[in-house]
């Protein structure tokens, strides 16, 4: 990510470069409070104002892309070959999987439409197994 961020003409400062790293350790969809705790580790004057304008520097030169996981925040995931993940609609439980059934279609897609897929993002929307067991044991 700080080679694209450079070639962009952008500057790699302490602080870029505490978020860059804190995204890159990250392990699934992160939020910009969770970035900020995490950049800290390693640039502990990072401020919060910081965090917002990289990520939206890194969203708009399509390192970025924003998850909305229902549970009104928004969290960021690096774009990479895809992202997947469940989400329960009740709790608003994610869980990323890294499963890919996406790749293919793309591909497909890429040859008939003429279109080149960089990334992708799946989200299936239901019930987690505590929600459903929670559902079941009230129908009883």
């Amino acid at each position: 990510m700080a080679d694209v961020l450079k070639q962009a003409g952008h500057r790699l400062t302490g602080p870029r470069l505490a978020v860059l790293e804190a995204i890159e350790s990250g392990d699934g969809p992160l939020s910009p409070g969770e970035v900020l705790e995490r950049g800290r580790q390693t640039y502990p004057e990072l401020g919060r104002a910081t965090v917002y304008r990289t990520l939206d520097l890194l969203t708009d030169l399509g390192m970025l892309r924003p998850v909305f996981l229902g549970d009104g925040g928004t969290r960021v995931v690096a774009v990479r070959d895809g992202y997947h993940h469940l989400l329960c609609l009740r709790c608003g439980a994610a869980v990323c999987f890294d499963e890919c059934v996406v790749t293919d279609l793309a591909a497909t897609l890429s040859e008939r439409l003429g279109f080149q897929v960089k990334s992708h993002l799946l989200e299936l929307f239901g019930l987690c197994a505590s929600c459903r067991t929670d559902q079941s044991e009230v129908a009883r």
